[in-house]
């Protein structure tokens, strides 16, 4: 099988060496049109608009949101929004989208593009899927944060559940307190930040990507071990925590890195003695 080299895209940490096929897609400037989704809107972030949802459902809230994007609105800030469930799905625009209050299960997902702050809680499967954007929580998070993300910034100031980038592919996930167990579970890219305590194994049967602790680990998991830190990474760490006003417990230098032992990447062809030995 071939072997193929990915060049590092902006600095040491994006170092990778993979077999087989690569999904490294390149852009081009002269391609600008296909940049944006065929549907997106002109919005200005500048329009700002509010609305009440206390008593509406989540259909009509998305509905409204949309609504109010189609009208040129770039700023909509939705109070109210009662833990219900599925809102703020399916954005892929430019957007500021303001939730004041708490999100229930699987809220903003499939996102690529937006830019969301949520003042309260959200349950299970917030942000699920992706694509790119900036998802702020002020409070904790439940289970199965930032499942398949595979682009942008998913932030929780607080506490999360267990599964946090459960198959994970791309993107930045920062966790401000403490996560459960199995984060990182099956990862196959990107990294996460969690600054407090994990629960038992972290980065379980991880592909690739990079997990970094501030706080103790309750276990490592199948395959994940630790590796050193660079001065790249520590420059990069505290420019992205600086962005959300987050700060390593005992600097971003200190921070416990933990990556894939890749034992596990030709796992079908290994021997039975091997395969015991791997997990």
């Amino acid at each position: 099988m071939a072997k193929l080299e990915v060049k590092a895209l902006a600095g040491a940490e994006h170092q990778e060496s993979l077999r087989g096929r690569t999904q490294q897609t390149f852009f081009s400037a002269a391609q600008g049109e296909n940049f944006v989704y065929a549907d997106a809107v002109v919005v200005d972030l500048k329009r700002r608009a509010a609305f009440d949802a206390a008593a509406m459902t989540a259909q009509a809230i998305n509905a409204r949101i949309r609504a109010l994007m189609a009208e040129g609105y770039g700023h909509i800030v939705v109070q109210n929004p009662m833990a219900k469930h599925g809102i703020g799905v399916g954005l892929l625009n430019r957007l500021k989208l303001d939730f004041e209050g708490s999100l229930g299960y699987f809220g903003c997902g499939l996102l690529d593009g937006p830019m969301v702050h949520i003042t309260g809680r959200v349950g299970w499967s917030c942000a699920e899927n992706m694509m790119a954007g900036v998802v702020l929580i002020e409070k904790n998070a439940g289970s199965t944060f930032g499942a398949a993300i595979r682009g942008g910034d998913l932030v929780c100031k607080g506490d999360v559940g267990a599964r946090v980038g459960i198959d994970q592919k791309g993107g930045t996930i920062i966790i401000g307190g403490r996560a459960g167990s199995f984060c990182g579970f099956m990862m196959q890219r990107g990294r996460m930040i969690i600054l407090g305590d994990t629960g038992k194994n972290l980065g379980d049967s991880m592909y690739d990507g990079t997990i970094y602790v501030g706080g103790k680990i309750g276990s490592l998991g199948v395959d994940a071990v630790p590796g050193e830190l660079n001065e790249t990474e520590i420059a990069w760490l505290k420019r992205k925590l600086g962005t959300y006003g987050l700060k390593a417990p005992n600097g971003a230098e200190n921070l416990k890195k933990i990556v894939a032992g890749r034992q596990l990447w030709n796992y079908d062809t290994l021997e039975p003695t091997e395969k015991k030995i791997a997990l």
